[in-house]
């Protein structure tokens, strides 16, 4: 085990580190191009989101108007169906059952 961490003791110590004449600052920079391509990304992605935001709202509104809209139908449905009941009851023979 201690010949494992002395390996890599050695192994970390021995990696040269860059001088200033090796690296290229402009090579290493987004520069303009860079900067301008992230900025269109991210409002590409502003507007994705309000957008689907928009949708989603949308979505809402017309699923909560289809509720609304199916209530009424069946409310119209139940009240039709009463009134047809009513009309069968009226329409019928007297009935001979004792009541009281």
């Amino acid at each position: 085990m201690h010949d494992a961490l002395d390996a890599l003791a050695r192994a970390a110590a021995a990696t040269p580190t860059p001088t200033p004449s090796m690296v290229d600052p402009d090579l290493v920079t987004p520069g303009v191009v860079g900067f301008l391509a992230i900025a269109f990304v991210a409002l590409a992605v502003i507007l994705l989101v309000w957008d689907m935001m928009r949708r989603i709202r949308r979505g809402r509104v017309r699923a909560d108007i289809n509720e609304e809209l199916d209530a009424e139908e069946q409310a119209a449905r139940a009240v039709a169906a009463t009134e047809t009941d009513d009309e069968d009851i009226d329409a019928g023979e007297p009935d001979d059952r004792p009541r009281g």
